[in-house]
């Protein structure tokens, strides 16, 4: 948004439009207009009480000539004799039309001096006339708005775009710009709560909110590690399911979970599956697969780095092959360590040779024989859910997923995202 002395000027033109539309008698000249000036004051004053139509309303017989008067010194930009012009003019004036067209001349005249208080008071004082149209009005406060977050004084910017928001609550700018001047003042809650705002009230309106909208909420909220933030980038994933918005929503997440969490597996497998991996993530992901004994899996993912031409071998990758060579397991060698698996840890470690062999539905009935067993509940319903997803049973993949939660509540509610995004 750009707010401009000119702008303003634009929006001072307009509003004088605006008030003509609302009045049946339109008299008095618009300030813009010179030749009605001239027109005006080469009447004699005792002939005025009709002068030819012009933008406005009408003013007062009794404050016609105070407001001419006015008019001619701001017009002429004589910034010594305005103020008694002004003092003037209110003494005599009688109607909103009067104070209307006082506070039109206020604010040509404190545009002029870029005098942000006078341009306040004076669009104050147009919307008590009454004889502006609330959109004009509300374009008024915006570039207000936009003179004070300029001049970086934030609490009366958010008092002007709040009065612009108020006056027209279906221009979502405005509370976008009451959110960057909150974030601008440190309160990056209060900036990501009417960013939400701006979400909701675009989607009321039948309209998909834009997706810097999301971004920036989600940035917010991870900068300054709000509760809030992994259910604002799911927000922004479920919005916009592209291959940035599903790394920036693992990158954060674990940048959220430092360390080796139980669920790094989890997120890798996601990345993958959204096809969201990044070099380095290839070989995290390779590595712990195959310290846990999956060489199948941790493979099968330097083959899909490899053909992809997203890594190469060497490093960590070499390494991993190096270990992975003759001990990726043949389906009778999965076959013979689930017959002989014993307790829950190793269902689920078989259940994980199934998925690294691509067996989907063969890992979905190890993981579900692991929670049988009395398995961890939520590690076990994570696992069984992922299966389900990547074999294409939907439905039993939700209900696995929507029963974790704990500490893995935020990775499956991601993997529910994944779901809903499949056919």
């Amino acid at each position: 948004m750009n707010f401009t002395r000119p702008a303003l000027a634009l929006l001072l033109a307009a509003s004088s439009t605006a008030a003509a539309a609302q009045s049946n008698g339109a008299h008095l000249i618009a300030p813009e207009s010179r030749a009605a000036d001239a027109s005006l004051a080469a009447t004699p004053q005792k002939e005025q009480k009709a002068p030819p139509p012009a933008a406005g309303p009408t003013p007062s017989a009794k404050a016609q000539k105070a407001i001419i008067d006015l008019q001619t010194a701001v017009n002429a930009n004589d910034v010594a004799n305005i103020p008694a012009k002004v003092a003037a003019a209110q003494a005599v004036a009688s109607t909103n039309a009067d104070r209307y067209w006082i506070a039109q001349l206020q604010l040509k005249a404190a545009a002029k001096a870029n005098n942000v208080a006078a341009e306040a008071a004076a669009i104050e004082a147009l919307a008590a006339s009454g004889l502006v149209q609330p959109a004009q009005l509300a374009s008024l406060y915006g570039a207000l708005g936009g003179t004070y977050y300029q001049a970086k004084q934030y609490d009366q910017a958010a008092a002007a775009f709040q009065h612009q928001s108020q006056l027209d609550p279906q221009n979502t700018d405005a509370l976008v710009m009451i959110a960057e001047t909150r974030a601008a003042q440190g309160r990056p809650a209060d900036a990501v709560s009417t960013l939400q705002r701006a979400i909701q009230a675009t989607s009321a309106a039948g309209k998909k909110p834009e997706e810097a909208m999301y971004r920036r909420a989600v940035a917010l909220a991870y900068e300054a590690k709000l509760p809030n933030t992994m259910e604002l980038a799911r927000q922004w994933v479920g919005a916009y399911p592209g291959d940035a918005s599903w790394r920036d929503a693992m990158a954060i997440y674990r940048n959220l979970h430092p360390g080796v969490t139980p669920d790094l597996m989890d997120v890798l497998r996601l990345a993958r599956a959204t096809n969201a991996l990044q070099p380095i993530d290839y070989e995290i992901y390779s590595a712990k697969a195959a310290d846990e004994g999956n060489y199948g899996e941790a493979k099968a993912v330097v083959d899909e780095g490899l053909a992809a031409g997203k890594i190469k071998s060497t490093g960590t990758i070499a390494s991993v092959l190096a270990a992975a060579k003759g001990k990726v397991p043949s389906e009778a060698q999965l076959a013979a360590a689930e017959k002989t698996a014993a307790i829950p840890t190793a269902y689920l470690r078989v259940g994980d040779r199934y998925y690294g062999a691509g067996n989907f539905a063969k890992a979905a009935e190890l993981y579900r024989q692991a929670l049988s067993k009395g398995a961890d509940a939520n590690m076990a319903n994570l696992r069984l859910g992922e299966a389900l997803a990547r074999s294409g049973d939907k439905a039993g993949a939700t209900t696995a997923l929507n029963a974790v939660s704990g500490q893995l509540a935020d990775v499956a509610k991601l993997w529910l995202l994944y779901l809903q995004r499949q056919a």
